[in-house]
């Protein structure tokens, strides 16, 4: 009993050390980091994001700082109406994630 304790304690510990990493970043601090060139252009990124699914539509985006690495998350609504995830790399631009929501 002692053991599983332990392991659901240290379960627990790790998964909240994860939440702790992830930090979103305000309007501000984002233009920041883009003008001081620290990540790409808002628009050069979209436009990687709605490159993987011609035709679709931006619905929302969001940058966050997670273990020192800057990501671009965007939810995309391709053109036969389905709703996609693609986090990007916000300081080069490259996929990371592309995987169709539910």
């Amino acid at each position: 009993m002692k053991n599983l304790t332990v392991l659901l304690a240290a379960v627990a510990l790790t998964a909240t050390a994860g939440v702790a990493q992830a930090r979103d970043l305000g309007p501000d601090e984002a233009l920041k980091l883009r003008d001081a060139g620290t990540i790409q252009s808002f628009e050069k990124l979209n436009e990687a994001a709605l490159a993987e699914h011609p035709g679709g539509k931006l619905e929302d985006t969001e940058l966050e700082e997670e273990y020192g690495r800057y990501l671009y998350q965007v939810e995309v609504r391709d053109a036969q109406n389905r709703k996609w995830d693609v986090e990007l790399d916000a300081t080069d631009g490259t996929i990371l994630k592309n995987h169709q929501d539910d």
